[in-house]
């Protein structure tokens, strides 16, 4: 679903952070926007949405140069959480190359992380886009809280899928960048498949990600 603009050697990728109201998503990004170098990133955008002055959603532009001189972007947004606004979760998820799916690691959350991640799913066939296909990791936040569910338990409730999980207290800036980095493994064999990024570009896997995250700071 990346936007490939052949003619002016642009390909734009669309990462997503989905995920129930509260659970850290904005958080997230704000920790990149940190740890990404200026060379790397655009303005961190703050829309809000209507009837909740405290609902928002985030953009962050991200790009690099492949050696073949093809400009790669990506932006990154988050969703609002809150069910009422489930017409603008549709629509920012729509053409999404990659989802982070953020839980919330407290045992009082564990509800409301299902119905989001199945809203994910429900979603993603409604804007047109193959679940299963989807590249996707799911972070476990809020890891430095008390009551919250053990890691062995979420290991094993998630041990039947084929989707990366990544511990993360996104406040602290721990496991931020291993999400985006875990996300950014899958979405570019998937977009290597429809692209050859490095057949015609010089893009290697590991020269995609380490663009991304070179400018950590």
């Amino acid at each position: 679903m990346a936007d490939y603009d052949e003619e002016a050697r642009r390909l734009v990728i669309k990462l997503v952070y989905y995920g129930p109201a509260l659970s850290g998503k904005t958080t997230n990004l704000m920790q990149l926007h940190e740890m990404l170098g200026t060379e790397l990133k655009g303005d961190l955008m703050t829309l809000e949405t209507q009837n909740d002055r405290t609902l928002f959603f985030d953009l962050l532009p991200v790009g690099f140069r492949a050696p073949s001189g093809l400009m790669v972007k990506f932006r990154l947004f988050t969703v609002p959480g809150q069910v009422i606004h489930d017409g603008t979760r549709k629509a920012v998820l729509s053409r999404a190359d990659g989802v982070a799916f953020i839980a919330d690691s407290q045992k009082n959350q564990s509800l409301n992380n299902a119905e989001s991640f199945r809203n994910l799913a429900e979603n993603a066939g409604r804007v047109g886009i193959s679940f299963e296909d989807l590249p996707l990791v799911v972070q476990y936040n809020k890891r430095d809280l008390p009551g919250i569910v053990e890691e062995e338990e979420i290991l094993a409730r998630w041990s039947s899928t084929k989707w990366p999980v990544i511990f993360a207290s996104a406040a602290r800036g721990e496991g931020v960048k291993e999400t985006l980095e875990a996300l950014l493994r899958p979405v570019y064999l998937s977009l290597d498949a429809d692209f050859d990024l490095e057949t015609e570009h010089g893009l290697s896997l590991e020269g995609f990600v380490g663009s991304v995250l070179k400018g950590e700071t």
